[in-house]
Parts: C-alpha cells; sequence; structure tokens
C-alpha cells in the first residue's frame, strides 16, 4: 500500500513539475518536449531521485497509446482545404522522403564506422520520422504563423510518415534477428498491405464514429471520452490485424475533424488535455528509462549519425521530393531544417529492444541521442529561421470560441461567434449600425462587465466586450476581418504585411501599370489578372502570404477562396524581394 502511494506521490510530482517548467521553457526559448525529457532523466538512476526504470514494454505500450491520441488529435485538426496546397508533397516526403532518409543516413554509418547493412538500414528506420507536435508545439508557443503551404506539408507529412517508418522498422528488426537478406518485393508488399489496411480501417471507425455522433443520444460528457476511446481500439485492432494502427487513428481523426459534428468543439477540448497528458507522459517515460551514463558509449557514433541525418539526410531527401511540386527554395530549405526527431524515433528504437537483437543498447542509445541533438539544434533555431526566410504570416483574424449550430438542421451550416472586442479591432468604438457586413448576420448581444447585454442597433462597442453573433459558418473569414484583431502578441501586423491597400484579384497587370512602377511587361502577362499571374508562377498552389515581386512592386497574396484563386491582393513598394 505504502509503495503504491509512494509510486503515486512520484508520478503526481513529476507531473505538477512537468507542466510548471513549461512557463520557463517558454521564457528561454527552449523546445517543450526537451524539457520534458530532461526532467524524466533527471529523475532517472543517474539522477536527483534515482528512479530505476527498466521496463520497455510499459514504456512502449505507453508511447504507442500517447502517440495514437496524438496522431488523433492531428488529424481532427487537419482542414480540408490543407490538401489542396499540401497533399501530394507531403505524401512524397512521407514515403519516398521516408525511404531516402533512411538510406542516406544509413549510407553515411556504413562509410563512417563501417557497419553490416542491415544494421545500419534499421538506425535510419528508427530516425527516419519527424514530429509534429514537435514544431508546431514550439511554434505556438512562440505566437508565430507559417505559411499554409509550410504548415500544412509539414502537418500532413508529420501525420503520415509514422506508418512508414514503422514499416521499415519491424521488416529491418525481422531481417537483423533472422540474418536474412533484404528483399524488395516482400518489403514492398508489406508496405501496401499496412498502408490499405491501415486507410480502410480509419475510414471505417470514422465513419462509425459519426454515424454514434449524429444517432445515439449520448450527452456532450461521454462523446469526448468515446472518441478517444474509439481511436485507441481503432488502432489496437489495426495494427492487430497487421495493419498501420497510426495511419488508421489519423485517417479517423480527419473524417471526423470535417464531419461538422455539433459535438467536436467538446471533443477538441477534452482532446487538447488528452494529448498534452500523452506528451508529457510519452517523455517522462522515455526519459527515465534511458541511463544517461550509456549515452557516452555511443556519444561519438551517434553525433555522427545526427549531423549527417540534419545536414545531409533530410536536405537531400527534402530536395528530391519537393523538386516536382516547385516549392520556392525558401519554403524548401525550411522544410528541410524542421525535420525534427521526437518521441516516434524513441519508442520505435524499443522494438530491436524488445526482439532482444544484439546489441540492442545501441539502438535505443542512438535514438535518445539524435532527438536530443534534433530537439536542441533544429528545435531552438526554426522560429529565427522562419522569420529570417519570411515564411511568417500575420494571424488570421478569428472568433475566440466557435460553436457549430448543426442540430439546428439548415441547408447551410450555421455556427454562434464570440469576439472579444479590442483596440486593435476594426468594430473598436462603432455602433452595431455602422458595421458593414458582406453577408448575412444575427447580432446576439453583448456581454460587459459579466452581464449579458440584448442586441440593439444603436449600442456602441466597447474595450473589452465580448460581441455574440450567428452566421454560416462559410461567411467566418469575412465577420472576423471586422470584429476580430488578427491575434496577439504577433510581431507581424497586416498593414507591415501586406501594404496599407489591397487590390481586387480580377484587375490586370496593364491597368495595375497604370497607377505603378511595374515595369516592362510582355503582352501576354500584361493581360493576366493578378490571381491568374499568382496562379501561375506558384503552379496552382497558392497560399496567403505568397510574395512576387513586379518592378518596383511587391504583390503578396491576402484573401483566397475555397478553389484557390486571389480575391485580394496586397501591394506595396519596397527595395526587398519577396
Amino acid at each position: 500500500m505504502s509503495e503504491a502511494i509512494g509510486l503515486l506521490l512520484v508520478i503526481g510530482a513529476l507531473l505538477v513539475f512537468s507542466i510548471l517548467a513549461s512557463v520557463l521553457s517558454n521564457r528561454l526559448g527552449a523546445p517543450l518536449l526537451l524539457v520534458f525529457l530532461c526532467i524524466g532523466m533527471l529523475a532517472g538512476e543517474d539522477g536527483l531521485l534515482g528512479i530505476e526504470f527498466d521496463n520497455p514494454q510499459l514504456a512502449f505500450l505507453i508511447g504507442s497509446t500517447a502517440l495514437a491520441i496524438i496522431l488523433f488529435d492531428g488529424g481532427m485538426r487537419t482542414h480540408r482545404d490543407r490538401f489542396r496546397v499540401a497533399l501530394w508533397p507531403a505524401i512524397s516526403l512521407s514515403t519516398l522522403g521516408v525511404a531516402l532518409t533512411c538510406t542516406i543516413t544509413a549510407a553515411g554509418a556504413v562509410y563512417l564506422f563501417d557497419l553490416p547493412w542491415t544494421v545500419a538500414l534499421l538506425i535510419g528506420a528508427l530516425l527516419s520520422s519527424t514530429d509534429a507536435a514537435a514544431v508546431f508545439g514550439i511554434f505556438q508557443s512562440r505566437g508565430v504563423e507559417l505559411k499554409q503551404r509550410v504548415a500544412s506539408t509539414l502537418e500532413i507529412e508529420s501525420g503520415t510518415n509514422d506508418p512508414m517508418a514503422v514499416i521499415l522498422t519491424m521488416t529491418l528488426t525481422a531481417a537483423v534477428a533472422n540474418g536474412a537478406e533484404l528483399s524488395v518485393l516482400p518489403l514492398g508488399q508489406a508496405v501496401i498491405w499496412q498502408l490499405v489496411l491501415g486507410l480502410l480501417s480509419g475510414w471505417l471507425g470514422g465513419q462509425g464514429f459519426i454515424l454514434m455522433a449524429r444517432k445515439v443520444p449520448l450527452s456532450f460528457t461521454f462523446l469526448p471520452i468515446l472518441a478517444a476511446s474509439s481511436a485507441i481500439l481503432v488502432f489496437a485492432l489495426t495494427t492487430r490485424l497487421g495493419g498501420s494502427g497510426f495511419l488508421a487513428v489519423y485517417l479517423m481523426g480527419y473524417l471526423i475533424g470535417n464531419a461538422r459534428l455539433a459535438q467536436l468543439v467538446h471533443i477538441l477540448q477534452v482532446q487538447d488535455g488528452l494529448t498534452w497528458l500523452g506528451q508529457i507522459l510519452m517523455f517522462l517515460i522515455l526519459g527515465l528509462l534511458v541511463t544517461p551514463s550509456h549515452l557516452i558509449e555511443h556519444a561519438f557514433m551517434s553525433l555522427c549519425v545526427a549531423l549527417v541525418l540534419i545536414f545531409l539526410a533530410r536536405p537531400l531527401a527534402t530536395l528530391i521530393c519537393l523538386l516536382p511540386f516547385a516549392f520556392p527554395w525558401r519554403e524548401q530549405l525550411f522544410i528541410s531544417w524542421v525535420g525534427l526527431r521526437g518521441a516516434v524515433p524513441i519508442i520505435l528504437a524499443l522494438f530491436p529492444w524488445l526482439s532482444g537483437l544484439p546489441d540492442q543498447a545501441l539502438y535505443f542509445d542512438v535514438a535518445f541521442f539524435v532527438v536530443l541533438v534534433s530537439l536542441l539544434l533544429q528545435g531552438w533555431t526554426m522560429t529565427p529561421l522562419a522569420r529570417y526566410l519570411g515564411l511568417e504570416v500575420p494571424p488570421q483574424p478569428q472568433p475566440r470560441q466557435t460553436i457549430p449550430l448543426e442540430s439546428i438542421g439548415s441547408q447551410d451550416p450555421l455556427e454562434a461567434w464570440e469576439f472579444p472586442i479590442t483596440r486593435e479591432c476594426p468594430a473598436y468604438e462603432h455602433k452595431w449600425s455602422e458595421l458593414n457586413f458582406v453577408s448575412p448576420l444575427a447580432f446576439l448581444g453583448v456581454v460587459r462587465d459579466d452581464q449579458w447585454l440584448p442586441p440593439k442597433n444603436t449600442m456602441r462597442l466597447r474595450e473589452n466586450d465580448v460581441v455574440l453573433v450567428m452566421g454560416k459558418s462559410a461567411d467566418v473569414e469575412h465577420v472576423s476581418r471586422v470584429l476580430a484583431a488578427g491575434g496577439s502578441g504577433s510581431q507581424l501586423t497586416e498593414s507591415n504585411f501586406f501594404g496599407d491597400f489591397s487590390l481586387h484579384g480580377e484587375l490586370t497587370l496593364a491597368e495595375l501599370a497604370d497607377f505603378y512602377p511595374l515595369g516592362q511587361l510582355d503582352l501576354h502577362t500584361a493581360r493576366m489578372s493578378l490571381s491568374e499571374f499568382f496562379i501561375r508562377r506558384f503552379h496552382r498552389r497558392v497560399v496567403v502570404g505568397d510574395r512576387l515581386r513586379v518592378g518596383e512592386v511587391i504583390l503578396t497574396a491576402r484573401q483566397l477562396d475555397s478553389q484557390g484563386n486571389i480575391i485580394n491582393v496586397g501591394i506595396k513598394l519596397g527595395e526587398e524581394g519577396p
């Protein structure tokens, strides 16, 4: 009894300390997941608490469950419009990119340390998966918003490259254990089977949950728990059948997140807490599992492998995979640098351990050391690099809270929105009757000094008011431009990023040249609209924040429709190119 209470005391203390340490992490600029890892190491047998933990089975169970929850959450937060600009580039990175990263890293290990190819390839497979949670956790803590093409590519890649890394790791682990030679055909068949079964299971799981959410009269309290439980069930069942459970839960989450369920807001709120709890537990357990003194034995090899991975394998794989998609060089450079390694390589390194391979400590120590180097080197530099390369965009205006009203049964999905009024908000100090909206909108009143005031057209909006409105979900962007301030704490404002003036996307370059110094334009280009000009230059993958320099003018895509056509373009004179 006392031992159980003591264990609970230690777990509770570690969790509390880890969460409180996140405040210090943000101030120092350190990657949050690195902090969790270090706390686990400090609590381990070589650390301050001296906790002896040598249970890879438990670590694998906790890590796999946490990863399933994290990928499920990532799928729910992946919006359909991101696939327009990033699906195929991300798929290329998550399949061919993983294979290239694995092979180039292995080649470096063979060349530098004369390792057997099967061992080197297994090390490469362990390290071939990136961690979106680590990347976007860092950007969120810094208040940085990336261009959609870059952010979507990284997000979809990280959500879909885990299955490929798992398949390679399992296949290579079996090859090393059995002393068998690698064969391309069986490996290809294993990849296809796991992907197909993962996609099928994810689709069935997602559709099944959506049907339950709409038909079964469950309270909002139970739906988030049902969602997480269903994700774990689909993950375990798919894995048991030989498919990719990680791909299944990601697809399941994507289907649920884009189904416009009335309960989605409640699911996401609970899921956010579960995801952070999973990450904290996962990194604490992995930190406890490692013995820092053992890392020294393989430190030189691990450092060399990390440098090969970061400076050679990832950049080459990114260059090859993105070559057909004509990504701007700045974006290719950034994507190659932020292939951050997180918990997945360490968890995958438990496969050789659990399989009883010779030199099992080698795989775990190398994976752990490389993750530490990646978090230190890449994690600390990615935010300054994003700003230096001009890939940061101003935060999009949006409601503080959105409540879907799916149960009303309207042909067009309806939502209720909550907008806090600040001095930067365009609606500040205006009467409701003075505001002009391009779409129909219902004014539901204002919360002022914790009191709800019924709607009146003569009501003047003050600082700290909270405006409640209802409208079509498709119109949220137009409404937000009037009632929202565009995000807090950002270093960019819309005026200094886009310019003080906006032009309609249908305006031709010839018409624009009558007022601005665009330089010499050929006849074909002059007849193009601004929208057509951007679409041609960016191969139909235009996103907000894309820039083109024409003569002495900088044009910036400011607003797009759902098909990727430009509605508004910002314009300003400037000396620096895009």
